[in-house]
């Protein structure tokens, strides 16, 4: 077949250890075949990370405000062990991190549901979208340990120089703790926006959930600032899409979740939506079968897979070991970048060609085809556990057998 012109190329940002080797399987094996891809490349890789001063992840964010989409590989973020591992000049920062701040984006996962992988759940028939707000909060925090007989007190001064004091705690009567977040509006309006457009797009209902009947102040402006939003922007384009915005308290909410059928989206607070999103992705059956994509106010989109590394798997490869990397999350980054990249430049041609490869990764599991992962939780009677390149080229053989029908 004649390769798929690409319009406008993709930001690509290469990453780390096993899923570094896997993004080139996929690739040679899944992508190069079927288009003539366009992509500005970018080497997110800890080494080169090191040789650059971290300069090369600005530079990647940048690219994808300019070009709109991008697609990333798994990269490390660097502990101490790390640090003499690679002989780092410093313990560069999580370039996730970096990468959503400089977009201002919220981070959408979504568990892929496949045939023999059944959710823990019974009734989440359909998949639920963690919509994770990716700024501030204890992420950005500031502690203290406290001596007993100290008194704190949270101080603010405004613009002109006035101070405004609130007691935290009297601790006379023993040693404690102390922790100080912040978030700021700004931030908060770029999440709600980032949320109500995500739920127009995909024409999914879309649920926020926070503590404000005990954070009265805190929680109650993330509240506010989406009922202000929604009413104001977003309330007539939800009713002619056919979707609600419903919020509730977070204790509400997972009640509500449990006894659901998914397909909604479900936006949280920056520390609420990391441990709620990977209690999704485990209730689905693995952190490997969930996509990602960060979402910035403006419309920009960056698509990675959810997981790590998987340090573990890339030294087993290091010694000519074959290994069963589940590479279907990165696959669909990958998927997932290619059709957002034909819907904004009106080419069928690239859409359709993600959703066969995406139709050939799950017909391969269903098949009974799959990693070592699926296998230990898959229902299906007839299995087989195959490496990660015998599962990508079972993949590709699908895939065009597609193209030839």
């Amino acid at each position: 077949m004649e390769k798929i012109k690409m319009k406008t190329p993709l930001v690509e940002m290469d990453g780390d250890e096993m899923t570094r080797v896997i993004w080139r399987m996929i690739k040679d094996i899944l992508i190069l075949p079927y288009i003539d891809l366009k992509t500005e490349y970018y080497d997110l890789g800890l080494v080169h990370r090191n040789e650059t001063d971290d300069k090369v992840t600005i530079e990647s964010a940048e690219a994808t405000k300019k070009y709109g989409v991008a697609v990333k590989c798994a990269t490390i973020t660097p502990n101490a062990a790390r640090m003499d591992e690679y002989e780092l000049k410093e313990m560069w920062k999580s370039p996730n991190g970096t990468i959503r701040a400089i977009l201002d984006g919220t981070v959408f996962r979504t568990p892929i549901i496949a045939k023999g992988i059944e959710p823990y759940i019974p009734t989440w028939t359909k998949p639920i979208t963690i919509a994770r707000h990716a700024y501030g909060d204890v992420y950005k925090n500031t502690e203290m340990r406290v001596s007993e007989g100290s008194m704190a007190e949270l101080k603010v001064t405004d613009k002109d120089g006035n101070e405004s004091l609130s007691l935290i705690y009297d601790f006379s009567d023993s040693a404690g703790i102390i922790q100080g977040l912040h978030n700021k509006d700004k931030s908060i309006e770029g999440f709600a926006r980032s949320c109500f457009n995500y739920a127009i797009d995909t024409k999914q209902d879309l649920w926020f959930a926070t503590k404000d009947t005990i954070s009265k102040k805190y929680d109650h402006r993330f509240k506010d600032i989406f009922a202000e939003i929604y009413e104001k922007e977003y309330k007539a384009r939800f009713e002619a899409v056919g979707i609600e915005y419903f919020y509730t308290l977070i204790d509400d909410a997972v009640a509500r979740v449990i006894r659901s059928n998914g397909g909604y989206i479900w936006a949280c607070k920056n520390y609420d939506g990391d441990v709620m999103s990977d209690m999704v992705a485990t209730a689905y059956g693995s952190l490997a079968m969930m996509t990602s994509v960060l979402v910035s106010p403006d419309g920009k989109y960056e698509y990675e897979a959810a997981h790590g590394t998987v340090q573990r798997h890339y030294y087993k490869y290091l010694k000519g070991e074959k290994t069963s990397t589940n590479p279907v999350a990165t696959v669909f980054a990958w998927t997932g970048a290619l059709r957002k990249r034909g819907e904004l430049d009106s080419t069928p041609s690239l859409c359709e060609y993600a959703d066969k490869l995406e139709k050939a990764i799950l017909d391969t599991i269903s098949e009974g085809i799959m990693t070592g992962d699926l296998a230990a939780i898959s229902k299906l009677k007839s299995k087989r556990t195959v490496d990660t390149e015998t599962f990508l080229i079972e993949t590709g053989r699908r895939l065009s057998e597609m193209y030839k029908k």
